[in-house]
């Protein structure tokens, strides 16, 4: 009460006080592209702690898509739950993290709706900062669905015969090209106008890739054309490299096929995501 009186008394007196306090010796030097990325990762991983809730479809929705399809058709398709289990869970894992990563899309859209991104890009900051920075944030939503979906297989029979390097492998290749993925929704973040547009019309897409794959069932008893769909399906190959990692017997093709599609993924696709981001008003 003392300190409020005196400053509306003397204004000069309080205003020199102030910039004293905030005044430093020297002047910090301009954080690198590299900092300001980490910072804005930080920022993500923040949100998820102030809104727990969104960890929600990551920390339920494995589970649930593993316990109702290997209960549901393990005993139809393998002849037993614990053999299905071998077959299904790397599908699964796939399946997952591939559906999370709308939500880059999703929580980018709302940023944007609420005036965020407009305070970013008025800021002295390396330009993709809030871009990648919000990528790698989700990277760790990516990694705690990992985790579940292999905790709960173990739990129900999965027996990885690839031990903890192969699991670990075929997760690092799932995230890295999760990574690459995420750019396509981030574009449609950009494009499109409410959240719920980039959720409908992401899950449109999804929806096909993901079950006319070979992450269910051995795509041999499928009709020739969903079979010649299903060859050049991307989560196909994504599917077959992982579960062969998982397996210990890892397909060389395979794991090369999905990190040059992740290389050009990230090539063609991020260019033009800056673009939509430096141009979109």
């Amino acid at each position: 009460m003392t300190a409020q009186a005196t400053g509306a008394e003397n204004p000069t007196l309080t205003t020199t006080a102030l910039r004293e306090a905030v005044a430093l010796p020297v002047r910090p030097s301009r954080p690198s592209a590299f900092s300001m990325t980490l910072t804005f990762a930080w920022r993500a991983l923040l949100k998820i702690k102030h809104v727990p809730e969104q960890l929600f479809d990551v920390l339920v929705s494995p589970i649930i898509f593993t316990l109702m399809f290997t209960y549901l058709f393990g005993g139809a398709l393998a002849g037993s739950t614990t053999a299905y289990i071998q077959f299904l869970l790397p599908g699964i894992l796939v399946q997952t993290i591939v559906i999370v990563t709308v939500y880059t899309g999703y929580t980018l859209n709302t940023d944007i709706t609420k005036g965020v991104f407009d305070r970013f890009r008025s800021l002295p900051i390396w330009r993709p900062a809030p871009i990648v920075g919000a990528l790698l944030g989700d990277t760790v939503r990516y990694s705690i669905a990992s985790v579940v979906c292999i905790a709960l297989g173990l739990v129900i029979g999965f027996r990885p015969a690839g031990g903890v390097v192969g699991v670990v492998l075929g997760v690092l290749l799932l995230l890295v090209f999760a990574f690459s993925l995420s750019w396509i929704f981030t574009i449609l973040g950009l494009l499109l106008r409410t959240p719920n547009a980039v959720m409908g019309v992401s899950m449109m897409v999804l929806m096909p890739l993901t079950f006319a794959s070979n992450i269910f069932v051995d795509p041999a008893t499928m009709p020739t054309a969903l079979q010649r769909f299903v060859e050049v399906n991307p989560v196909t190959h994504l599917v077959t490299a992982v579960r062969g990692l998982m397996a210990g017997t890892p397909d060389t093709g395979e794991i090369v096929w999905v990190l040059v599609s992740a290389v050009v993924l990230t090539a063609v696709l991020s260019p033009i995501t800056m673009r939509l981001y430096r141009t979109r008003h």
